[in-house]
């Protein structure tokens, strides 16, 4: 029997329940699997996938507010369902609260569970009758439980951001993971050009805007998937955050450098710095599994770059082939990713400060390496996808304590309206203030 669209979000859903897996994966493989959809059937699955894992924690409160059975203790497939239509009757407004309430009913007598019928409607009907009258923490007196649920974030992750942040600075952080966010993509210029590009897409009706820090760049909307995109086939572009393409100019890369990117899968710098470089250069980009440097292969194909050579390296091995001879060393080392919950929507449930002071470690394991890499007049730049200072400033200053590199300025390479912050030779990209993925960069050098 054909599935529904709702039937299909539901597989997706009890895929990053039981195996464990993040969403993004889990969406792509379940688009993938029904790639013959229309596009208004893709968006619907997307946002409701999506949306449920981005707001679990809320859905589970307001779920647990009427249901005798809490959400923990219910079957994985009834937990979904459950979260799914509370999830449609809160956020999707072209969805009647009857169709959510219906389908999902629909959904769990065809999936096996005709005796929970009952409770399902029961549930649900009983949230859509009173979804306005819902007692939330209040906010003056229970500020670390209020955050948690109206953002789905945590408890122990706004910890952790309070350690560097005001509260009021945690809430806007954490509430920027649900803005409207528009797709990022860095132009091949080797390929085609930006101002010809951006024409192409307009002209197949996909809402285009130039980037906001960086001139190869462009935010388009109002597409079906990003395969599908004009140009993707081709090479004309790749998926690349601003902030990564600035980490890439804060290189520094010219024609003809040797550049070492060392933590590089899917291979968003590793793409750029290719560019950069150009044909008399190499960018020698690695990561620690086939499956990581398949992706960045995958890229390499596409996008139709020759200088670059991938590897599987662990970076926290020493390779002492590479003492002293790049240009410049790209390392962009394993983080908490709290810079990009927006776009890794499940991220924030996989957080706790164990697992940041282990990653800290980690980070400075394969920085002790990098920093040997980088020749005589050479760059390393050092980056996160995170946003702690445990992660960022200290290594920072572990760098600066235990090497013989020197900080430089990164004010050169940063666009008129960030150069201010980058004088120290490190800068903190937050979301909620600027307009990219929270993001953290330094510059460091080595003297002749």
């Amino acid at each position: 029997m054909e599935k529904n669209p709702r039937e299909i979000a539901l597989d997706i859903l009890l895929d990053i329940e039981k195996n464990k897996i993040f969403s993004n994966t889990a969406l792509n493989t379940g688009l993938r699997s029904n790639q013959f959809m229309s596009k208004q059937e893709r968006a619907f699955i997307t946002r409701l996938v999506e949306g449920v894992v981005e707001t679990r924690i809320r859905l589970d409160y307001i779920i647990n507010s009427f249901s005798n059975t809490k959400v923990n203790k219910c079957k994985p497939l009834i937990r979904c369902i459950l979260r799914m239509g509370t999830y449609q009757i809160f956020y999707m407004e072209k969805v009647p609260d009857e169709a959510a309430c219906n389908e999902c009913v629909k959904l769990a007598e065809k999936r096996g569970f005709r005796n929970l019928k009952g409770f399902v409607n029961g549930v649900l009907r009983n949230i859509s009758r009173n979804k306005d009258n819902i007692k939330y923490p209040d906010k003056a007196n229970e500020h670390r439980k209020y955050i948690s649920v109206m953002y789905s974030v945590p408890e122990e992750v706004i910890d952790i951001l309070e350690e560097d942040y005001s509260p009021e600075d945690v809430e806007s952080i954490v509430g920027a993971a649900f803005a409207d966010r528009s797709t990022t993509i860095r132009v091949n210029r080797d390929r085609i050009s930006v101002d010809e590009f951006k024409k192409e897409l307009e002209s197949n009706g996909i809402s285009v805007r130039r980037g906001n820090y960086t001139d190869n760049t462009l935010l388009i909307d109002d597409y079906d998937y990003i395969r599908k995109v004009p140009g993707f086939h081709q090479g004309y572009f790749n998926v690349t955050d601003e902030s990564s393409v600035m980490a890439v100019d804060c290189a520094g890369i010219n024609k003809g450098d040797l550049v070492l990117d060392m933590c590089a899968a899917p291979g968003g710098k590793t793409m750029y710095a290719a560019e950069l470089t150009g044909p008399t250069g190499t960018v020698v980009s690695r990561d620690v599994s086939d499956n990581k440097v398949e992706l960045i292969e995958e890229n390499i194909e596409r996008l139709g770059y020759e200088n670059v050579k991938p590897q599987v390296f662990d970076a926290c091995v020493y390779d002492e082939t590479m003492e002293g001879k790049a240009d410049v060393v790209l390392c962009d080392v394993p983080c908490s990713g709290l810079g990009i919950m927006g776009r890794k929507n499940d991220i924030k449930y996989n957080i706790d400060k164990a697992g940041v002071i282990s990653l800290s470690g980690l980070s400075k394991q394969i920085l002790s390496n990098a920093c040997r890499y980088v020749k005589p007049g050479g760059t390393l730049l050092f980056s996160t996808c995170t946003i702690t200072g445990l992660e960022n400033e200290d290594t920072v200053k572990w760098i600066r304590e235990n090497t013989d590199l020197v900080p430089e300025t990164l004010a050169d390479h940063l666009p008129e309206s960030l150069k201010d912050r980058g004088n120290r030779g490190y800068m903190t990209l937050l979301q909620g203030k600027d307009s990219c993925d929270g993001f953290f960069m330094a510059r460091f050098v080595r003297k002749r």
